[in-house]
């Protein structure tokens, strides 16, 4: 959890604070919760161990605050999306899964330390303290989770999508799209158009599978 600080006017707190999440973000996803640490986050920006815990009192807490920010990106790109009333549902869910896509691309290191779950790593390691702010990032995840839902019930029901079960439908959708987290690997010469093709391709493919109309296959008789 961040320590108060008063930031001063030209904003070196604050960078100071991206800087350190940005350097835990690199860390966690390439060496893992376990065998990250505080010294390892200094050494790369060049600070003392002191200077980062002068910001977050643990390297539990700085996770969680690596966690936030990630949802705290996608829920910011997202949401003005979802409630766009000059879009259709369709649409809307089409501009979120290519959003939530390109979001995946731009900070992978931040969104691969999102799939690894905060629960996975940090399970019995958390202070009072710590699991209530866990459980706050938890119900924002989940609020990120519902507003896709929303749109893709209003798709559904505006007969854009077939009818299905949507929370069934949601887990392959988002699985589709943070894979890219497993297989993407930005080129030395990559544009911002050429992640926002990548993005659009994913976005296509997800929203292919909801519309498509294929009838569940029925269980295999019992022998």
């Amino acid at each position: 959890m961040p320590r108060k600080t008063s930031a001063p006017a030209d904003g070196k707190a604050v960078d100071r604070v991206t800087e350190i999440l940005d350097a835990a973000a690199a860390a966690f996803d390439s060496q893992g919760y376990d065998a990250t640490s505080i010294d390892h986050i200094g050494d790369t920006l060049g600070i003392t161990k002191g200077s980062i815990y002068h910001h977050y009192r643990s390297k539990a807490d700085l996770f969680v605050a690596v966690y936030q920010r990630v949802m705290e990106i996608n829920f910011n790109a997202i949401a003005p999306i979802a409630a766009d009333p000059g879009l259709r549902p369709i649409q809307r869910i089409q501009r979120m899964a290519r959003t939530h896509a390109l979001q995946v691309l731009r900070h992978l290191s931040y969104q691969r330390v999102a799939v690894q779950g905060l629960e996975a790593q940090l399970i019995g390691r958390v202070n009072e303290e710590q699991r209530e702010k866990l459980q706050g990032i938890i119900l924002v995840r989940n609020r990120y989770e519902a507003m896709f839902l929303q749109v893709l019930q209003e798709a559904m029901d505006a007969g854009d999508i077939p009818q299905q079960n949507i929370r069934l439908s949601i887990k392959p959708f988002f699985g589709a799209i943070n894979a890219a987290t497993l297989w993407y690997r930005p080129r030395a010469d990559e544009t911002e158009a050429d992640r926002e093709h990548i993005a659009a391709q994913l976005a296509a493919f997800v929203v292919s599978g909801l519309a498509l109309s294929v009838p569940a296959l029925a269980a295999p008789p019992a022998p």
